[in-house]
């Protein structure tokens, strides 16, 4: 996979079946696990933002944590970011990952469409490119 998903794609995901992020991760995850990758800074930020949700159950979030982990490979990022470091954390998750892109639909992120080399785009413009047809030869 060449995306790296931001923890506001997953918690979409979780809480709005059906929703353009849910179809981002069931594309990504669904048809590609264990090709996908994550770091564990975006997996705390998940487990922060599903905590912080009151409509979903405390005791859900550790099995929604081990539920993703099992689709995605955890790659190590060296650098420390704090949790409202969004930009810098998912650049250097791109990068720890390989990855020029990260998909995102973060209100703060929305104006950004590229920060040092990685490529952000929100979770509609991602599964709008993928029903484009390839650029002719």
């Amino acid at each position: 996979m060449n995306v790296i998903l931001a923890p506001d794609v997953y918690i979409n995901a979780s809480v709005a079946l059906g929703s353009a992020p849910d179809q981002v991760v069931q594309r990504v995850l669904g048809k590609h696990k264990g090709e996908s990758k994550t770091t564990e800074w975006i997996l705390g930020r998940i487990r922060g933002m599903l905590s912080a949700l009151p409509a979903f159950k405390k005791e859900a979030v550790d099995a929604q944590i081990d539920l993703i982990r099992g689709f995605v490979q955890v790659v190590e990022d060296p650098s420390k970011h704090g949790p409202d470091a969004w930009v810098p954390a998912l650049v250097a998750a791109a990068r720890a990952a390989g990855v020029k892109r990260v998909i995102t639909d973060h209100p703060d992120i929305a104006d950004k469409t590229e920060v040092d080399g990685v490529e952000f785009l929100s979770s509609e413009a991602w599964l709008l490119e993928l029903t484009m047809p390839p650029p002719p030869p």
